[in-house]
């Protein structure tokens, strides 16, 4: 995963600070695994000077920091961080989209929003209390990102977040596939870093799907709409694969829950009869486009269609892919853990989740050493080892 000379840079380089790992209570499963790997790591890691006061710290048994939101009876609520904080390398963890949480307000049971995650983000780091000799926020959603631009008068909520968070004293945010990158626009003088898991995704698909000819005579990648084509020119261009499109064709006389509903998805591209298709989305909300997208594509001859999306949120329910998956629309739909998945979609049988655990940890091992990711943003090297593996026979 890391080449050896990062692992050098790493070694060669002195820590932050102590490091200190939140994982809100939304994001608490996903925190515990890259605690356990970087526990892993630091135990086995043999550095020269160890002893030293600068690595004070350094190995822990857990790296994890209690933090609660206590809610009172009208809903209100509090953060509390039981544990030290001053000087540490603090990362914070959260899941703006885990809908499986509630609270009592009013003796009524309240499902959190993003909204109250945002809010409880908020409300952790207001309880360092600018002790932190770092914080850096990883939101793998990033919260209302979503709406990335104004198209008339309408709030800007994604730029205004990432200002309040700075402006609270967080130096780093660190998002996986943002729905537009540019909105770190809005905050030009702190780090914002986009993350793309597509060399978990590939490695996923090679893992869990034997036979796959990985030539552009029998596979193509295909984008969903004109947004998401950086993602597919991406993977089309280490996969040494032809690409195709969507674009949606919209009806602009009518509004229809806040946008202007799609007449239809129209496809650019060359032959498809035959090939096995790779759908590349950032996210899976409803469902509807891809498996539109996917009905057209099978009635243009595509064999099977796999879907990677970052996350898969699935509001809808699993109903619609379950009848997709019989019909024979879709094969496999690979999405990471970077979300709250239900137990029921990871037993389908067309699921395929991609752990994004390790890559994590790695992140945030190399930032504590405030050495550079550069090398971990550009998986293209590791997408061809892989990919090589995969086609001389190799077990993934």
């Amino acid at each position: 995963m890391v080449k050896q000379h990062d692992k050098e840079m790493i070694l060669n380089t002195i820590p932050v600070g102590p490091l200190g790992l939140i994982p809100m209570e939304s994001c608490r499963a996903l925190g515990d695994k890259v605690d356990f790997y970087l526990v892993k790591w630091r135990g086995e890691r043999e550095l020269e000077h160890k002893d030293s006061i600068v690595f004070h710290g350094y190995e822990k048994d857990s790296y994890v920091l209690k933090a609660q939101v206590p809610r009172f009876g009208t809903g209100e609520a509090k953060g509390i961080i039981p544990d030290s904080v001053r000087g540490l390398d603090i990362f914070i963890m959260t899941d703006v989209t885990n809908y499986s949480l509630t609270y009592r307000m009013f003796g009524q049971i309240n499902h959190k929003s993003p909204d109250d995650h945002y809010q409880d983000l908020k409300r952790v780091i207001a309880a360092i209390e600018g002790k932190a000799r770092r914080i850096t926020v990883i939101m793998p959603f990033l919260y209302e990102s979503r709406q990335h631009r104004r198209n008339g008068r309408e709030s800007m909520d994604c730029a205004i977040a990432l200002q309040e968070l700075t402006s609270m004293g967080v130096d780093n945010i660190i998002t996986f596939d943002a729905h537009d990158p540019r909105v770190q626009n809005a905050i030009p003088l702190h780090g914002f870093d986009t993350v793309q898991p597509m060399y978990q995704f590939i490695k996923a698909l090679l893992r869990n799907v034997k036979g796959l000819a990985l030539d552009s005579e029998h596979m193509m990648i295909v984008s969903p709409d004109e947004g998401g084509m950086s993602r597919a020119v991406y993977a089309a261009n280490v996969l040494s694969l032809e690409m195709g499109m969507f674009y949606k064709r919209r009806d602009y006389t009518r509004m229809e829950n806040g946008r202007n509903p799609i007449v239809a998805h129209e496809f650019l591209g060359t032959e498809l009869s035959g090939r096995d298709v790779i759908v590349i989305d950032d996210m899976l909300s409803s469902g509807d486009s891809v498996i539109e997208v996917a009905s057209a594509l099978k009635k243009r001859g595509a064999n099977r269609i796999f879907v990677f999306a970052t996350f898969g949120l699935f509001t809808n329910g699993l109903e619609k892919f379950d009848q997709a998956y019989r019909d024979g629309i879709l094969y496999r739909i690979l999405t990471t853990n970077l979300v709250y998945q239900t137990p029921e979609l990871l037993a389908r049988d067309w699921y395929i989740s991609c752990d994004l655990s390790k890559y994590i940890a790695y992140l945030i091992d190399t930032l504590n050493h405030d050495a550079s990711i550069s090398g971990l943003l550009n998986p293209a090297e590791r997408i061809q080892n892989v990919v090589n593996r995969y086609k001389n026979g190799e077990v993934i």
